[in-house]
Protein backbone atom coordinates (compact mmCIF):
# COMPACT_ATOMS: atom_id res chain seq x y z
CA UNK A 1 0.00 0.00 0.00
CA UNK A 2 1.33 3.46 -0.91
CA UNK A 3 1.74 6.25 1.61
CA UNK A 4 -0.75 9.07 1.35
CA UNK A 5 -0.11 12.59 2.65
CA UNK A 6 -2.35 15.58 3.38
CA UNK A 7 -1.60 19.24 2.71
CA UNK A 8 -3.27 21.58 5.20
CA UNK A 9 -3.25 25.33 5.74
CA UNK A 10 -1.90 26.36 9.14
CA UNK A 11 -4.18 29.34 9.78
CA UNK A 12 -2.61 32.09 11.88
CA UNK A 13 0.91 30.66 11.90
CA UNK A 14 3.68 33.10 11.05
CA UNK A 15 6.47 30.49 10.99
CA UNK A 16 7.30 26.90 11.91
CA UNK A 17 8.39 28.20 15.33
CA UNK A 18 5.01 29.84 16.01
CA UNK A 19 3.20 26.67 14.86
CA UNK A 20 5.33 24.54 17.22
CA UNK A 21 4.87 26.99 20.12
CA UNK A 22 1.09 27.07 19.64
CA UNK A 23 0.87 23.27 19.55
CA UNK A 24 3.07 22.90 22.63
CA UNK A 25 1.08 25.45 24.63
CA UNK A 26 -2.33 24.16 23.54
CA UNK A 27 -1.68 20.48 24.07
CA UNK A 28 0.24 20.87 27.32
CA UNK A 29 -2.96 22.39 28.76
CA UNK A 30 -5.16 19.55 27.54
CA UNK A 31 -2.65 16.76 28.21
CA UNK A 32 -3.33 15.19 24.82
CA UNK A 33 -1.26 14.62 21.72
CA UNK A 34 -1.35 17.24 18.95
CA UNK A 35 -4.27 16.73 16.63
CA UNK A 36 -6.02 18.45 13.77
CA UNK A 37 -9.81 18.14 13.75
CA UNK A 38 -11.59 18.14 10.42
CA UNK A 39 -15.24 17.65 9.44
CA UNK A 40 -14.75 14.78 7.03
CA UNK A 41 -13.36 11.33 7.77
CA UNK A 42 -10.66 10.42 5.21
CA UNK A 43 -11.86 7.85 2.68
CA UNK A 44 -8.32 6.52 2.30
CA UNK A 45 -7.60 6.25 6.03
CA UNK A 46 -5.55 3.04 5.72
CA UNK A 47 -3.11 4.75 3.34
CA UNK A 48 -2.81 7.79 5.64
CA UNK A 49 -2.01 5.55 8.59
CA UNK A 50 0.65 3.66 6.62
CA UNK A 51 3.34 6.32 7.16
CA UNK A 52 1.45 9.38 5.94
CA UNK A 53 2.03 12.94 7.12
CA UNK A 54 0.35 16.33 7.18
CA UNK A 55 2.36 18.92 5.28
CA UNK A 56 1.67 22.37 6.74
CA UNK A 57 1.30 25.42 4.48
CA UNK A 58 2.48 28.52 6.35
CA UNK A 59 2.44 31.93 4.65
CA UNK A 60 2.02 30.41 1.18
CA UNK A 61 4.78 27.79 1.48
CA UNK A 62 4.91 24.19 2.64
CA UNK A 63 7.34 24.58 5.54
CA UNK A 64 6.77 21.64 7.89
CA UNK A 65 5.33 18.18 8.27
CA UNK A 66 4.05 15.95 11.05
CA UNK A 67 3.58 12.19 10.90
CA UNK A 68 0.00 10.97 11.29
CA UNK A 69 -0.28 8.57 14.24
CA UNK A 70 -3.97 7.64 14.24
CA UNK A 71 -7.49 8.89 13.55
CA UNK A 72 -9.83 9.47 16.50
CA UNK A 73 -13.55 10.08 16.44
CA UNK A 74 -14.38 13.52 17.89
CA UNK A 75 -17.96 14.53 18.65
CA UNK A 76 -18.36 18.31 18.53
CA UNK A 77 -20.51 20.39 20.85
CA UNK A 78 -23.10 20.33 18.07
CA UNK A 79 -23.21 16.51 18.19
CA UNK A 80 -21.61 16.11 14.76
CA UNK A 81 -18.98 13.39 14.26
CA UNK A 82 -15.59 14.68 13.16
CA UNK A 83 -12.14 13.21 12.55
CA UNK A 84 -9.29 14.03 14.93
CA UNK A 85 -6.04 13.44 13.06
CA UNK A 86 -3.57 12.66 15.86
CA UNK A 87 -0.05 13.83 15.04
CA UNK A 88 3.47 13.07 16.16
CA UNK A 89 4.52 15.94 18.47
CA UNK A 90 7.70 16.46 16.42
CA UNK A 91 7.22 19.19 13.81
CA UNK A 92 9.83 18.66 11.09
CA UNK A 93 10.89 21.53 8.87
CA UNK A 94 10.85 20.86 5.13
CA UNK A 95 12.50 22.56 2.19
CA UNK A 96 10.19 25.53 1.45
CA UNK A 97 7.86 24.78 -1.43
CA UNK A 98 5.50 27.49 -2.70
CA UNK A 99 1.86 26.46 -2.64
CA UNK A 100 -0.82 28.40 -4.47
CA UNK A 101 -4.24 28.90 -2.94
CA UNK A 102 -6.35 25.75 -2.92
CA UNK A 103 -9.93 24.89 -2.01
CA UNK A 104 -10.65 26.17 1.46
CA UNK A 105 -8.69 29.41 1.06
CA UNK A 106 -11.22 32.17 0.58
Amino acid sequence: MAKLHLVKLSVGSESVATKAAWQAAHFSKTGTEPRHVTRMWPRRADELLDGGSIYWVIKGNVLARQKIIRLDEVIGEDGIRRCGIVLDPVLMQTVPQPRRAFQGWR
